[in-house]
């Protein structure tokens, strides 16, 4: 008997899932039908801010594969421009509207994925709904906020929020030679890294002309004839043409929640590692559902495409009737920010005190390449070490050309919770033209054991 598998949300985890299932059942044991609200399927999100600021030419080069695609080559009935308005548990159906057409069904399932993502934060300020206001989470986004740089044409700009998604819509605006002020709450941009890192970023952003207010929030948006002309904070108001929200996402549960299906203490859908959400035949996966962070050993909300389609690709292979796990997350990421690139993986200094370890940290400056080969570009490195034990928690990385993906090798490590005394003779390759004889991930090694080392000096009787 075929078995029916509805899909909402057409994005990573979404058609990932359907993807996955769909490999291990043909579409004689598995009808799957997917329901995305927007105009556009499996889409690269982390490449809308490259799209904007033009270094990608065209909206379709962010997109791996269209509706059409997906029916022809998968048998899978990926449906753009229809929402999910309900879903009944005791009906096992769901309520769509087809948005065009303003018609709206029920449609059964026997097996449910909820892949509804995040929806950007959009505090409920005066002046919040004004024209130029933009929050960018989906390519339709991307493309309206392109559109309105072609058509208006800012000289001035406000980024509300100083994260990543804000940073790098940031950085897109300086290709239309726009003036930028950054807005952000914390003492340094960059949240997900220490204030001593994120110090390096605001350096970097300061020498291409951004101006940069911290520890400011906003309070509120002045308007005219209907359209933002300025952003109010606690200190001062500052002129504009546009505005863009970057104050992160928050995980899509109105669905779930309305529903019933459970919710973690984080807010986002209560998973177990089958990417099961506790009801029978309900799945869900991305950036709706919660992870377990390997090294905090909490529940956390990690929104990152990277884990969306892994939790998608292994809720598809247990829908489809296989067997997978998805082991949790130690939050490795990275970006570029003007000229700096930014890594970082598992715990901050602050992070691993909330967590409860006692951390030392090591601080060490290098270079991305032998000191006398041409091109070589400063690189700061900052591991963090568990007291005692040595254990590495976390690591991050500012630096020029060729620093970000170090961060790859400290990421290993710390999956595997290796000590950093066994990093000092890992095997890393050397020629001058990619690093150092000592790369710069060894000598902070190295200078963490020393720290781990004295303190040890220092406790013992």
């Amino acid at each position: 008997m075929t078995q029916r598998l509805v899909v909402i949300g057409g994005d990573a985890a979404g058609m990932s899932a359907a993807s996955a299932a769909r490999r291990q059942r043909g579409r004689d044991e598995l009808e799957i039908v997917a329901f995305e609200r927007g105009n556009y399927t499996s889409y690269s999100a982390c490449g809308i801010p490259y799209f904007v600021g033009r270094d990608v030419a065209e909206a379709t080069d962010l997109i791996a594969r269209t509706p059409q695609q997906f029916r022809d080559n998968h048998d899978i009935d990926a449906r753009t421009g229809h929402e999910v308005l309900d879903i009944d548990l005791d009906r096992r159906a769901v309520l769509v509207r087809e948005q065009a057409a303003g018609r709206e069904t029920w449609e059964g399932f026997d097996q449910l994925m909820i892949a509804t993502g995040a929806v950007p934060v959009r505090p409920l300020l005066p002046g919040i709904g004004a024209r130029g206001i933009h929050g960018v989470q989906t390519l339709d986004d991307g493309l309206a906020l392109r559109a309105a740089l072609e058509r208006d044409r800012p000289k001035r700009a406000v980024v509300v929020g100083a994260g990543y998604i804000g940073l790098e819509l940031a950085e897109a605006l300086c290709a239309w030679g726009v003036e930028i002020t950054v807005i952000g709450r914390g003492l340094a941009p960059l949240p997900a890294l220490d204030p001593d890192m994120g110090g390096l970023v605001a350096t970097a952003m300061d020498g291409f002309g951004m101006q940069l207010r911290l520890d400011e929030t906003v309070t509120s948006f002045d308007i005219h004839d209907g359209k933002v002309t300025a952003v109010v904070t606690d200190r001062a108001t500052v002129p504009t043409d546009l505005v863009i929200l970057g104050l992160g996402v928050a995980p899509n549960t109105a669905l779930a929640a309305q529903a019933r299906i459970p919710l973690g203490a984080t807010g986002a859908i209560a998973v177990d590692q089958r990417l099961r959400t506790g009801i029978e035949g309900v799945w869900a996966a991305g950036d709706c559902v919660e992870k377990f962070h390997r090294v905090s050993r909490r529940h956390v909300r990690m929104p990152l495409g990277t884990h969306a389609n892994k939790e998608g690709r292994t809720a598809g292979i247990n829908i489809g009737g296989g067997y997978a796990t998805f082991p949790g997350v130690i939050g490795t990421a990275v970006t570029k920010i003007c000229n700096v690139e930014v890594g970082h993986t598992g715990l901050g200094e602050l992070e691993a005190r909330a967590a409860g370890f006692d951390p030392v940290t090591a601080v060490v400056d290098s270079t991305t390449r032998a000191g006398y080969y041409p091109g070589a570009k400063p690189i700061r490195t900052k591991l963090i070490a568990e007291r005692g034990t040595g254990r590495l928690l976390g690591a991050q990385i500012v630096g020029q050309e060729g620093a970000a993906k170090r961060i790859d090798v400290l990421s290993v490590a710390l999956w595997h919770e290796t000590p950093v005394e066994e990093l000092l003779n890992i095997d890393l390759s050397y020629a001058p033209p990619f690093s150092p004889l000592w790369d710069p991930v060894l000598i902070a090694a190295r200078k963490a054991w020393q720290a781990v080392e004295d303190d040890r000096s220092h406790t013992e009787p």
